[in-house]
């Protein structure tokens, strides 16, 4: 009996050891990374921040879970890459402090390119993308063009190049004698679209993948598109960093994913044949 008993105690726990060593397998099969601290923050990981506000591009499904194009583009960069994605979910106003304070390795969240940033930060151009307005379903106001916002109140996101441009609209409206428009900010998109659905605002800016979205879902109506087309980018305050995330968009372009994933979205590619960064980067 207790030979009995020994033996299985015996098997109990050769079964755990393997249990055990199966576990680690996963880990150890892990692409070895190809970058490491201090270009990066944490080892074996990409920690990223997000804005998830914006879908198709970035938002929370009904799980909690972040999905959209710009995740999965960054998730399959970190798989060339050999690392393990993380995520911090904050307000844009945050990003590029945040990034300066190494609180995270890339920003994600389609930040457009401006000479200004550029200097600042290592940007890479991934995206094509415009502005759109869009109104509560229907178009009630029938908004067409820029100057149909002259006298209307214009919701969005505070720090973005969506705020820039909608002020440069504004300009536009004053510069010509019409009747000016109010730019409302809000800490996120969620909130100003929440604004324009609650009739606090008459238009909300956006850009056009997600207004397409929004107008597809039965939200609202994208009644002006394609306004100041521009380049979206990751951005990176570390050059090795950034060097290794150009070299794996363009495998993932060489591979197909890159083509097949924005076609999904109805997101705009990039003309050139290859991504680099564009800028000098910090000085």
């Amino acid at each position: 009996m207790r030979r009995s008993i020994i033996g299985t105690r015996r098997h109990f726990l050769q079964a755990a050891a393997a249990a055990s060593l199966s576990s680690i397998a996963p880990s150890t099969l892990r692409a070895q990374p190809k970058i490491a601290p201090p270009n990066i923050i944490k080892a074996g990981t990409l920690v990223m921040s997000i804005n998830p506000t914006l879908p198709p591009l970035q938002f929370v499904d009904d799980k909690g879970e972040l999905k959209g194009m710009r995740v999965e583009l960054a998730n399959e960069c970190c798989k060339k890459l050999g690392l393990t994605p993380e995520y911090i979910r904050t307000e844009f106003a945050t990003m590029i402090p945040g990034l300066a304070a190494k609180r995270w390795d890339m920003i994600n969240t389609g930040i457009f390119w401006t000479e200004e940033r550029s200097k600042l930060m290592y940007m890479i151009p991934y995206e094509q993308a415009a502005i759109s307005f869009l109104a509560v379903k229907g178009n009630p106001l029938g908004l067409k063009t820029i100057d149909d916002l002259a006298g209307k109140r214009i919701a969005v996101e505070l720090g973005g190049i969506e705020e820039r441009r909608t002020r440069e609209v504004a300009k536009m409206a004053a510069d010509k004698g019409l009747k000016p428009i109010t730019v409302m900010t809000f800490n996120n998109f969620a909130e100003a679209f929440q604004a324009l659905r609650a009739g606090q605002a008459d238009a909300a800016t956006s850009i056009d993948a997600t207004a397409m979205f929004m107008q597809n879902r039965g939200d609202f109506t994208r009644a002006i598109s394609g306004v100041f087309p521009q380049t979206a980018c990751f951005a990176l305050a570390n050059k090795t960093a950034a060097d290794a995330v150009v070299g794996a968009l363009n495998d993932l372009k060489k591979d197909g994913y890159y083509d097949k994933l924005l076609d999904q979205y109805g997101v705009l590619k990039l003309d050139e044949p290859s991504f680099s960064i564009k800028g000098p980067g910090p000085t």
